[in-house]
């Protein structure tokens, strides 16, 4: 093998694993984020929200759920497409989902004036768009039949998101005085 194909093996190997890195982070982040927001149907914690989050306040009820649910399956949409193989054309779709709610984050934000929240939003969906360019045409994951280790592999992200990130979210949203 020459040198250019080690080079072109290692970049698409190193990129593969960027990718895989930041869908694993973002995916968990966004679903945490999101099912803070989805916990704010309870009309209490609702109430209490803008105390912690001043935004909030801006926003109807309705929307910050809708917004969660968005996040949450996005973040979800990440992963498990990506790791089972099948209909891996999710996570990229998933991804640009997750871009335009954070281009449209951003804009909202400006219109509040609330600029210091802008930066952190614009990262946010810049990586998604990468993550969604990348899956969708840099690194594409090849669909596959349904194997029993990738559902269980799937069942074990999920165990993991469901420990590390909705409990805690939960238990700190519904136990903590804002």
């Amino acid at each position: 093998m020459n040198a250019q194909a080690i080079r072109t093996r290692t970049s698409w190997f190193t990129l593969n694993g960027v990718l895989w890195t930041l869908q694993i982070v973002w995916g968990f982040f966004f679903a945490g984020s999101g099912f803070g927001k989805v916990l704010l149907y309870d009309g209490t914690l609702y109430a209490a929200a803008p105390r912690a989050v001043a935004w909030y306040a801006a926003v109807p009820q309705p929307l910050i759920v809708c917004i969660g649910v968005v996040e949450v399956l996005g973040g979800i949409g990440l992963i498990l497409p990506a790791i089972t193989r099948v209909s891996p054309k999710l996570t990229p779709l998933a991804a640009a989902g997750l871009a335009l709610t954070m281009l449209l984050a951003a804009g909202f934000h400006v219109v509040r004036g609330e600029y210091a929240l802008v930066p952190a939003t614009v990262v946010l969906g810049a990586v998604a768009a990468f993550l969604a360019a990348g899956r969708s045409r840099l690194r594409p994951i090849a669909p596959a039949p349904l194997t029993t280790p990738r559902v269980r592999t799937s069942l074990v992200v999920l165990v993991v998101m469901a420990l590390t990130v909705f409990a805690p979210t939960w238990y700190t949203m519904t136990h903590t005085q804002f």
